[in-house]
C-alpha cells in the first residue's frame, strides 16, 4: 500500500487569541472563525426543521398520554443501542407506563424492521412501534405493522432509498426534503431530537404539571458515546453533542451503564476524550450485538444497579475478548487470501473477500481492518445462516475509504445487475448487503467495475494529512494536553498529526510488534520517547537506520504517576 504525507496548506492568518499551533490546526480543518467552535448547548441546532418531527412528537404524545402499550424497534450495534436506552430512559422519565424494546438477533432476523420481526411484535401486542437507527429502508415490514392496525414512527438517519415506508410519521435528516442542517446526525441523536420535541409538546400541554419534567441534558453521555462509536462526521453540531457528553461524563454525571464500561476498559473518567469512547466503549458494547444478542448491551446501559452493571460490564468485556480473538483469525485468513493471489486479481480497486466459516457478527471489523492495510473498498461476506445447509444467501459488510460514496456504489450495481444484489443499505462509508452465494463471483466484478468508474486512481494512494513541523519549544506536556481536549476529535474532524524528520536514538520492540523509540528531532536537540504500534517486526528493529521522516501525533504518556511528552507514530519511513 502507499502512502503519502501531505501538509495542509499554510493558513494566511491566524484565528484571533488562539495560539499559533493551535490557530492552523483549526484553520486546517476548515473554521474560519472561533465562533465555529462554541460547543455550550446554546449553540446547538434546534429540533424544529426535521421534517415529520412534529407529527412524531403527536403520535408518540398520544400514545403515552392514553397509555398506549409502546415498542422500540432498534439495531444491534453501539448507535442502535444508546438509540433504545436514550428513548426508553427518556419515555420512562415522561411518564410512559408501558414501554419496551425489541432488537433484531443479527442471526436470525437481520436488519432492520422486517415482517418477521413485526411478527415477533406482535406477540408483545404494541399499539405503537417506534423504530430507531432503522427503518427509513422498511417498506414491507412497516406495511406489516399497518397492517395489524399498529401504528408506526421512524426514526433513522440512513440514506433513503426510492421508496419511503407508508408511516404514520417519519424522522429523517436524510431524507428528501428534510432541511434540518446536520446530515451527518447519528441515530441516537435522531431519537433525542424526536424526545426534545415530544418534552416540549407534552409540557404545552400541562402534561409535566404534576409530575417532573425531565432534563434532556441527562441522556448527553449517550449521545456522546453513539456519535463517536457510529463514526459519523463531527460537523459543529455533532462536537457540541460529543463535547457535552464528555464533559458531563468527565464531571461524573453519567450513565451508570457507562461508568461500568469505562471502569472495566481501565479508563478515568475525569481524563476521558473522543477516542477512548470510539476504541475502548463501543466495542466492548458493539461485541453484545456482534456475538451475541444486543439487548447485553442495552440492559447495562438501562441499569441503574452499579453492582449489576458491572457484572454486566464485566460479560460484554468477556465478549469483546472473545470478538478480538475471532477477529485475529479471520483477519489472518482474509490477508493470506489476498497474499495469494494472482497478480492479474491481486490489483482489484475493489475487493470482496469470503469463507465459508467467517464468523457473521465480525465481518463488519474484518471489512474494516483489510481497509486500513490495502486502503481499497473492502466487502467481507459471511453465510447468512451458516446452520442451515441448503441456506444460498451470504450477508455482506462494506467500509469504504475518501473517493468512494459506498451506498451509491452499490445503488449502481443494483440498477445494472438487479438480480445480483437481493437488498443493501448504509451511507458513503459503511454499509450492509445481501447476495446469493452462487452470485459472489459476478457480485465481486461488478463491484471492482464500478470501484474503477467512481474512484481515481488518486484515491487508491493513502493520505495522511499533516499539520506541520512542530519546533524544539513545541514538544511539551502544555501543548500535549492542550491538543488533546482541543477537540472532540473525530472522523472529518481528525486529531492534530504532525510531521518530520527524527535521528534514531534508541529502538527495541515491546509486546512483539510494537516499537519504542527515542528520537531527536533534527530541529533540536532534546531527546522524546516515541511508539509505533503494531508495526511490521520483519523490518524493525532496523539497526543501520539512523534517522527516519514520521507522521505522529502529540501525546501524553503517564506511567507511575509521571507524565511525559510521547510521540504515537502514524506513519515511519527511513531516510
Amino acid at each position: 500500500m502507499s502512502v503519502r504525507i501531505q501538509r495542509y496548506p499554510t493558513p494566511t492568518g491566524q484565528l484571533a487569541g488562539m495560539p499559533e499551533v493551535l490557530s492552523a490546526i483549526y484553520q486546517h480543518r476548515n473554521i474560519k472563525n472561533s465562533a465555529e467552535l462554541n460547543t455550550e448547548l446554546a449553540a446547538l441546532l434546534p429540533y424544529h426543521s426535521l421534517k415529520g418531527i412534529t407529527q412524531a412528537a403527536d403520535v408518540i404524545a398520544k400514545a403515552l398520554i392514553s397509555q398506549q402499550r409502546i415498542l422500540i424497534v432498534g439495531d444491534f450495534d453501539a448507535d442502535g443501542a444508546t438509540s433504545v436506552s436514550l428513548m426508553m430512559k427518556a419515555l420512562r422519565a415522561m411518564g410512559a407506563s408501558d414501554v419496551g424494546y425489541l432488537v433484531p438477533n443479527r442471526f436470525e432476523y437481520g436488519y432492520g424492521l422486517t415482517p418477521e420481526i413485526v411478527e415477533v411484535a406482535k406477540e408483545l401486542q404494541p399499539q405503537l412501534i417506534i423504530t430507531v437507527d432503522n427503518g427509513i429502508s422498511s417498506i414491507d415490514g412497516v406495511a406489516a405493522a399497518k397492517a395489524a392496525g399498529i401504528q408506526v414512527v421512524v426514526t433513522d438517519h440512513h440514506l433513503a432509498g426510492d421508496e419511503l415506508p407508508a408511516a404514520d410519521a417519519i424522522v429523517n435528516p436524510n431524507q428528501p426534503d428534510c432541511e434540518f442542517p446536520s446530515k451527518a446526525a447519528c441515530g441516537c441523536a435522531v431519537a433525542f431530537y424526536v424526545m426534545c420535541a415530544l418534552r416540549q409538546q407534552l409540557k404545552d400541554q400541562g402534561w409535566f404539571e404534576s409530575r417532573p419534567l425531565p432534563s434532556m441534558a441527562d441522556y448527553l453521555d449517550l449521545l456522546a458515546l453513539a456519535t463517536i462509536a457510529d463514526v459519523v462526521p463531527l460537523d459543529a453540531n455533532n462536537r457540541i453533542l460529543v463535547e457535552q457528553g464528555l464533559r458531563r461524563i468527565r464531571a461524573g454525571h453519567c450513565s451508570v451503564g457507562i461508568s461500568a464500561l469505562l471502569q472495566v476498559a481501565g479508563k478515568q473518567a475525569h481524563a476521558l476524550v473522543g477516542s477512548d469512547l470510539g476504541f475502548a466503549i463501543g466495542p466492548r458494547l458493539n461485541a453484545a450485538g456482534r456475538l451475541d444478542d444486543m439487548a447485553a448491551g442495552i440492559e447495562c446501559l438501562l441499569c441503574e444497579d452499579p453492582n449489576l452493571a458491572l457484572d454486566m460490564a464485566r460479560q460484554l468485556d468477556e465478549l469483546n475478548a472473545d470478538r478480538k480473538l475471532i477477529e485475529k483469525d479471520m483477519q489472518r485468513q482474509a490477508m493470506a487470501m489476498l497474499d495469494h493471489l494472482p497478480e492479474q486479481e491481486n490489483d482489484q480497486w475493489g475487493i470482496c473477500i469470503y469463507q465459508p466459516d467467517w464468523h457473521q457478527g465480525v465481518i463488519g471489523i474484518l471489512a474494516s481492518r483489510v481497509k486500513d492495510k490495502r486502503h481499497r473498498p473492502v466487502i467481507a461476506f459471511a453465510d447468512a445462516n451458516p446452520d442451515d445447509n441448503g441456506c444460498d444467501d451470504l450477508k455482506g459488510s462494506a467500509r469504504s475509504i475518501k473517493g468512494l460514496h459506498i451506498r451509491d456504489a452499490l445503488d449502481v450495481i443494483a440498477k445494472r445487475h438487479p438480480r445480483v444484489l437481493s437488498k443493501f443499505g448504509g451511507h458513503a462509508m459503511a454499509a450492509g448487503l445481501v447476495i446469493r452465494k452462487q452470485d459472489l463471483q459476478a457480485f465481486s466484478s461488478a463491484f471492482d467495475e464500478v470501484c474503477r468508474e467512481l474512484m481515481s486512481a488518486d484515491a487508491l494512494q493513502q493520505v495522511i494529512f499533516s499539520d506541520g513541523e512542530l519546533q524544539g519549544p513545541d514538544f511539551n506536556l502544555t501543548l500535549a494536553q492542550t491538543l488533546r481536549y482541543a477537540g472532540p476529535w473525530g472522523q472529518a474532524f481528525p486529531e492534530p498529526v504532525f510531521d518530520g524528520e527524527f535521528d534514531i536514538v534508541n529502538q527495541r520492540l515491546v509486546g512483539g510488534n510494537h516499537l519504542k523509540l527515542t528520537l531527536k528531532p533534527v530541529n533540536s536537540g532534546q531527546l522524546i520517547d516515541a511508539i509505533a504500534f503494531n508495526i511490521d517486526d520483519k523490518l524493525w528493529p532496523d539497526l543501520a537506520v539512523r534517522r527516519i521522516h514520521i507522521a505522529y501525533q502529540l501525546d501524553v504518556n503517564e506511567f507511575r504517576g509521571q507524565q511525559n511528552v510521547q510521540l504515537l507514530v502514524r506513519h515511519l519511513e527511513k531516510l
